[in-house]
């Protein structure tokens, strides 16, 4: 069973951005030997809510293949908002990851959005909690090599930002980098909704991001840390090539520490 929602704006913010891209050179860089280094790219978005039943068998499963693929997957879990109504507030739940989902159901000519719902590197969707496709397209993915390597060279959390920068090689013309904050783990128990009287255990919860254009292969920025993240939270940073029809064809990933 799945959750879903009609779609009711086709105004996308996201899209408008990369409209304004211009193209710029790429340039040729030597390998800093002090770098995360993604060589391949199976990125894994769960749009998800603690306010949907069906969800935490999908919940289940991102935690599981992020486990056994720690290296080849890059599993983001985005909450979405538009569950809220029935009783339980999602805490990680933004209106942003809605509209994130509804680009994507533009781009895969989908008449409503729902829940779960799993996107792969940002060329197809299916349900989230369907294991076999996933493993199935987990396998395909991981043998294809990214168009574009993305290196983190460093990070430094300062004045509750994580500050890095990055170098990045192949194509970059008309591409953006996602940076994406994480935690790797919370539990939460839900008191009202669907899911009342549940205790339920989320993953690689997405709590911050922002775009940058990648105008040049080299760079640096920082992304701000948002308050629900604790001290005791593990918390990763990753950078993803993202093409203007949201195909994703880079990641990297780093865990962040004091």
């Amino acid at each position: 069973m799945v959750k879903k929602i009609i779609i009711v704006s086709s105004t996308l913010l996201m899209m408008s951005l990369f409209a304004l891209l211009k193209a710029y050179p790429t340039e040729d860089i030597h390998k800093p030997k002090d770098s995360a280094v993604g060589s391949s790219s199976v990125v894994l978005e769960l749009f998800t809510s603690q306010g949907c039943s069906s969800c935490p068998p999908a919940d289940a499963l991102l935690w599981k293949v992020k486990q056994e693929f720690p290296n080849d997957v890059f599993a983001l879990s985005y909450h979405v908002d538009y569950w809220d109504y029935i009783g339980w507030k999602d805490p990680f739940a933004k209106p942003e990851y809605t509209q994130k989902q509804r680009a994507y159901g533009e781009k895969f000519r989908s008449s409503s959005i729902y829940t779960p719902q799993m996107v792969i590197n940002g060329r197809e969707h299916f349900v989230g909690s369907n294991r076999e496709e996933l493993y199935s397209k987990i396998d395909a993915y991981k043998t294809n090599s990214a168009e574009n390597m993305i290196k983190i060279i460093n990070t430094d959390v300062v004045n509750g930002t994580v500050a890095f920068s990055y170098v990045a090689t192949g194509k970059i013309d008309h591409r953006m980098l996602r940076v994406v904050l994480v935690i790797d783990e919370r539990v939460t128990q839900v008191k009202r909704g669907e899911n009342r009287n549940r205790t339920l255990k989320n993953s690689n919860i997405v709590v911050q991001e922002k775009y940058i254009e990648l105008k040049q292969s080299r760079g640096e920025s920082s992304i701000q840390i948002p308050d629900i993240v604790s001290k005791d939270d593990g918390l990763t940073l990753m950078l993803l090539v993202e093409k203007a029809d949201l195909e994703i064809t880079g990641a990297v990933k780093r865990e962040v520490s004091d």
